[in-house]
């Protein structure tokens, strides 16, 4: 009895929820090791830890109301949600405080938390109606293409000003959603063209008017400090103060000359030179966990940083397992999706798990050295307060499509059986 309520809570797709957990988990542990910094500056050693607990513990709770939620309440705060996530991504860039010179945290009544955030999912769940909305047999309609791309007019590029890689993120997303939902072919190649133009557009920009001079202080290469101040001012103001920033990331992502060891200089570049010692150090079984060394120098080692010190203490079978987590959510979801009676829900399941893996691959290739820094937290390992709550949101509103999906038909007659599948024929026909 207690078993079949227990599971009566916990309803959905189990391989999610096993998903789920094993990252909570992971998170939990990875989280612990790497907080050292925190510990030492905040001078409690277990504060840190149960801060992070208690939100995954609120995140959990939030992804078990957000199942109960039918699909279609979705739908209906879609607009709600565009509302707000537009009003809170212009106030952000006059009230917002500041995280590495850019501006991306609101404060309400003592809360902080990233518009962008709510804007992602919000952005993915209003792409899934208006692909659902104007499916036919041949695909989507000519004209789902325009109103998408209206939608992300008005959230992408305040996004961009301040967080060009969640931008990026979010639009690759939206691109991969309107292939699943079937937008002609030509329309598809001329985004494509456009927004390689755009691309080669602001990398000009950014190559031209950017001044590498960021800062060579460890402080300077925080990409998820919190100071409540302003951006500091540098040699770029207004719209293109990020250029400087961007432009430092570039030339530094693409200087392949090699370097003595003894002539790297780790204060100039701390986060990429301790992130590739704890993965070299890892010598490919691990340390074990807690056993880490680059944790007290890495800045970022409990975020953005984090999928190196899982490399460094479960050596490359841990990184691989934690990868594997993120590959079995997103072709779950897409079995998930494959058995749902309508388009919406199937649309906003792989909408969300692609937001979620696709934000994870940043992240590890940032971690290695394949792309330049980001700012991506690794979703639901690394630590965070609106990214770690949205997160588990999104994985609840999976696990409520889940639970309206389908079996198929030939899955569900071999599961009763043929002589239960006549049974239940004549009794369908009744």
């Amino acid at each position: 009895m207690d078993n079949k309520k227990f599971g009566n809570i916990f309803k959905g797709d189990k391989v999610i929820w096993m998903v789920f957990f094993f990252l909570c988990l992971i998170s939990i542990v990875e989280v612990f090791s790497a907080s050292s910094e925190l510990t030492y500056k905040g001078g409690s050693y277990v504060a840190p830890i149960i801060k992070h607990i208690g939100l995954l513990g609120l995140g959990v709770f939030l992804a078990l109301v957000t199942l109960n939620i039918k699909c279609k309440y979705f739908k209906i705060a879609t607009p709600i949600l565009l509302f707000i996530s537009f009003v809170t991504l212009i106030w952000v860039d006059f009230a917002g405080h500041s995280t590495n010179d850019a501006q991306r945290w609101l404060s309400i009544f003592g809360l902080q938390f990233q518009p962008s955030e709510i804007a992602k999912g919000t952005l993915v769940l209003a792409t899934a109606q208006v692909l659902s909305a104007m499916q036919t047999e041949r695909g989507a309609d000519r004209h789902a293409m325009p109103y998408i791309l209206v939608v992300c007019a008005f959230i992408i590029p305040f996004i961009m000003v301040e967080n060009l890689s969640t931008a990026a993120l979010l639009c690759s997303v939206i691109f991969f959603m309107m292939i699943i939902g079937r937008v002609p072919a030509q329309q598809l190649g001329k985004l494509i063209g456009s927004v390689v133009l755009v691309i080669v557009l602001v990398f000009s920009m950014v190559m031209i008017f950017g001044h590498d001079n960021e800062e060579n202080s460890p402080e300077g290469q925080l990409t998820e400090q919190v100071d409540g101040k302003k951006p500091v001012k540098t040699k770029n103001g207004g719209m293109l103060h990020r250029f400087d920033t961007w432009k430092s990331r570039i030339d530094k992502f693409s200087d392949h000359e090699e370097i003595p060891p003894e002539k790297v200089d780790l204060d100039k570049d701390a986060q990429t030179a301790h992130a590739n010692i704890a993965i070299a150090s890892s010598n490919v079984i691990g340390k074990g966990p807690g056993n880490s060394v680059e944790r007290d120098f890495l800045s970022q080692a409990f975020s953005d940083f984090i999928y190196a010190i899982i490399i460094e203490e479960l050596g490359i079978e841990g990184a691989a397992f934690v990868a594997m987590l993120y590959i079995i959510l997103l072709f779950r979801t897409g079995r998930i999706a494959s058995r749902c009676e309508n388009n919406f829900p199937a649309f906003l399941a792989m909408g969300l798990a692609l937001l979620l893996v696709t934000q994870a691959l940043f992240n590890m290739c940032v971690a290695v050295g394949l792309v330049p820094v980001t700012g991506q937290p690794l979703p639901l390992i690394s630590k965070g307060g609106t990214s770690t709550i949205i997160n588990c949101i999104y994985l609840g509103a999976i696990l409520s499509v889940s639970r309206s999906a389908k079996k198929k038909p030939e899955l569900q007659k071999s599961a009763i059986g043929p002589d239960n599948a006549a049974t239940e024929d004549k009794e369908t026909n009744v």
